[in-house]
């Protein structure tokens, strides 16, 4: 039977919202790895910000 993994922002190891804590349990790495991306990424253009903030407004809290 496979399991089926859901993005979900956690209510305790978080430092903001629980996004990148979340994307490192769906993809399997480190948080510390999510978080040291993204803020590499902010150094590059784009809309990494908005991002986040509409992944921490639609990614529903785990259980």
């Amino acid at each position: 039977m496979a399991h089926t993994r859901t993005l979900r922002r956690r209510r305790h190891g978080r430092i903001l919202g629980g996004v990148c804590i979340g994307l490192a349990d769906y993809f399997g790495v480190s948080a510390s790895f999510v978080r040291l991306l993204f803020i590499l990424s902010c150094a590059l253009p784009g809309p990494q910000t908005v991002l986040y903030i509409l992944l921490w407004q639609l990614v529903p809290l785990e259980d």
